[in-house]
C-alpha cells in the first residue's frame, strides 16, 4: 500500500485534520493508496503556493526553463517500473500500457521544453506613424490541471507540460482512482529542480471533488483550466468556470468511427480496429467504439476480426496479457447491460461475453442499429460495435450520427478517396489507414461537438496557455486632433 501526501511548495503536507481516503485495487480489492484528503483550504492553500511562485517562474530565461523539464523527462523516463507498479494497483491497467504512457509523457516533457523558445509574437503595421505594434504573448497566472485515470501519466503531464514550458504555474487536481500515480508525477518534476510551488498536487476524496474544484476555479490566482474526462463532468467545469469569465481547454468523451470502405485493406483495418478497440480495454477517449464497414465486404472483415479478437488474451495485469482489469466493476455491469440489450434487439455478439470479477475478454457485437443503447452511448470498456453500411455516404452519415467528435479513422487504398471521407467527417482528429488511438507530444490533439473544445500539444499549446496581447512603442511624436 502506497501512502501519499498533499505536494504544495514542494513539502508533502498532511490534509486538514489528517483526512485521508483510500483506492482499492480494482481487481483483487486490496488497499493500493491511502492519499490525503483535501479540503477547500487545503486546495486553496495550493491555489497560493502556486500564485507565489508565478512571478519568479515567468521571469525566468525559457533556457532555463527548458532544461529543467528536460531533466523531468528523463527522471520520469527512468521511474517508468515505479509508474507500472503504482498505477497497475490503482487502475488495473497493464505493464505495456503504462510503460507507454511514460515514454509518450516524457516526450510531452521534451516537446514542451523545446516551445520555451517558440513562444513568438508578431509586430503588426500599424496605421499610425511611428507606432511599432505588437502582438505580444505572456504566460496568465496559475494554471488548474484536471486529469483522470485511464491515462494516467500522459494525460496528467499533458496538463501541465505546456502550462509550465509558458511560464505559468500549476495545481494539479490528481484523479481519485489514481492519486499516487499522480503524485508521483509532481515528485518527479520536484527532483527535476522546479521552484517551490511551481507544480501543486491536490488529492481528494471522491466525495468531496465537487467542493474542492470549485474552490480552485474560484481562486482568483487561477485563470485557466484544462479538464479530460466526461463530457457529463466537462459541461460542469465548463459552466462553473463561465461564471468567473476564466477559459477552459476541454478533451472529454468519444464515439470514434473505425470506417472500412470497400476497397480497404481488410487485414490492416483488422489490425488497427482490434488496437484502436482493446488497448487499455477499451478505456481510452480515442478507442474505436464503431467500425463502420461497407456490406460488399463486412462478411469477411467481420470473419477475421473475430479470428484476431477472439485471440486476445486477458487476465492479470501482472502477467502476459492484451486486456487486464477494467476500473471497476461499474464497467462489467455497463457493458452487460449494453449486450443484453443490443441483443435483444437484434444484434450478434460474435465473441466476446467471459467475464471474471473485473477482467473481461473482447466483445465484438455486429449488426448494431440505432435503436440499441450501445449504438450512440460511450461504452468505455473491451467492447466494439460492427455496422454494416451501403456506401461511402451511408458510412460517412452514421460516423457522424454522434453527438461526440474526438477521432475516427478511415481505411482505403484509394488515398484521394480516403481524404474526401475524413474531410466530411465530423472529429478534431481522423487518421487514413491507421488506427483511432494515436497520440504524439507535438499534435494539435481535441475533439469538436461534446468532445470538447481548445487543442493540446505543440504550438497548439501555446495558443491555450498564454495571453495575446496588443503591446504599442510610440518611437516619433503623435498627432492628435486637439
Amino acid at each position: 500500500m502506497q501512502v501519499i501526501d498533499l505536494l504544495i511548495a514542494n513539502k508533502d503536507v498532511k490534509a486538514t485534520g489528517g483526512a485521508t481516503f483510500e483506492r482499492k485495487n480494482p481487481m483483487t480489492g486490496e488497499v493500493a493508496t491511502r492519499a490525503a484528503a483535501a479540503s477547500v483550504a487545503d486546495a486553496k492553500a495550493a491555489a497560493d503556493a502556486a500564485a507565489a511562485a508565478f512571478p519568479a517562474w515567468a521571469a525566468m530565461g525559457p533556457g532555463e526553463r527548458r532544461a529543467l523539464l528536460n531533466k523531468a523527462a528523463d527522471l520520469l523516463s527512468a521511474r517508468t517500473p515505479q509508474f507500472i507498479e503504482s498505477a497497475m494497483g490503482e487502475t488495473g491497467a497493464t505493464g505495456p500500457w503504462i510503460g507507454f504512457n511514460c515514454m509518450l509523457a516524457s516526450n510531452m516533457l521534451r516537446e514542451a521544453a523545446a516551445m520555451t523558445t517558440q513562444i513568438s509574437g508578431e509586430v503588426i503595421p500599424s496605421d499610425i506613424p511611428g507606432s511599432l505594434a505588437m502582438g505580444y504573448r505572456q504566460p496568465v497566472g496559475v494554471i488548474l490541471g484536471i486529469a483522470p485515470w485511464n491515462a494516467p501519466v500522459i494525460l496528467a503531464v499533458r496538463a501541465l507540460a505546456m502550462p509550465l514550458a509558458c511560464g505559468n504555474t500549476v495545481v494539479l487536481k490528481a484523479s481519485e482512482l489514481c492519486p499516487a500515480t499522480h503524485r508521483l508525477i509532481g515528485a518527479t518534476l520536484v527532483e527535476a529542480g522546479l521552484p517551490a510551488g511551481v507544480i501543486n498536487v491536490v488529492t481528494n476524496a471522491p466525495q468531496d471533488a465537487a467542493a474542492v474544484v470549485n474552490a480552485l476555479i474560484e481562486h482568483p490566482a487561477v485563470r485557466r483550466i484544462n479538464f479530460t474526462g466526461s463530457t457529463r463532468v466537462g459541461k460542469m467545469i465548463a459552466a462553473k468556470a463561465a461564471e468567473f469569465l476564466k477559459p477552459v481547454l476541454l478533451e472529454l468523451g468519444g464515439k470514434a468511427p473505425l470506417i472500412v470502405l470497400d476497397d480497404a485493406d481488410l487485414d490492416e483495418a483488422v489490425n488497427a480496429a482490434a488496437f484502436g478497440a482493446f488497448m487499455n480495454q477499451g478505456q481510452i477517449c480515442m478507442s474505436t467504439e464503431r467500425i463502420v464497414v461497407d456490406e460488399k465486404v463486412a462478411d469477411e472483415f467481420v470473419r477475421r476480426f473475430v479470428a484476431k479478437s477472439s485471440k486476445l488474451p486477458s487476465g492479470d495485469p501482472r502477467g502476459h496479457v492484451v486486456l487486464g482489469s477494467v476500473v471497476d466493476r461499474g464497467t462489467v455491469d455497463r457493458v452487460r447491460a449494453m449486450v443484453d440489450d443490443a441483443v435483444g434487439k437484434g444484434a450478434k455478439l460474435v465473441t466476446g461475453g467471459k467475464v471474471e470479477g473485473t477482467v473481461m475478454d473482447a466483445h465484438v457485437l455486429d449488426r448494431v442499429a440505432p435503436a440499441m443503447r450501445i449504438y450512440g452511448e460511450e461504452s468505455f470498456g473491451p467492447i466494439v460495435t460492427i455496422v454494416r453500411v451501403k456506401g461511402e455516404d451511408e458510412a460517412v452519415r452514421i460516423a457522424n450520427d454522434t453527438e461526440y467528435g474526438l477521432s475516427a479513422a478511415v481505411f482505403s487504398r484509394d488515398i484521394a478517396r480516403a481524404m474526401r471521407v475524413a474531410k466530411r467527417i465530423q472529429s478534431g482528429i481522423c487518421h487514413i489507414n491507421g488506427p483511432t488511438v494515436h497520440d504524439e507530444a507535438q499534435m494539435p490533439f481535441g475533439g469538436v461537438k461534446e468532445s470538447g473544445y481548445g487543442r493540446f500539444g505543440g504550438k497548439a499549446g501555446i495558443d491555450a496557455f498564454t495571453e495575446l496581447r496588443w503591446i504599442t512603442i510610440q518611437t516619433e511624436p503623435r498627432h492628435y486632433p486637439f
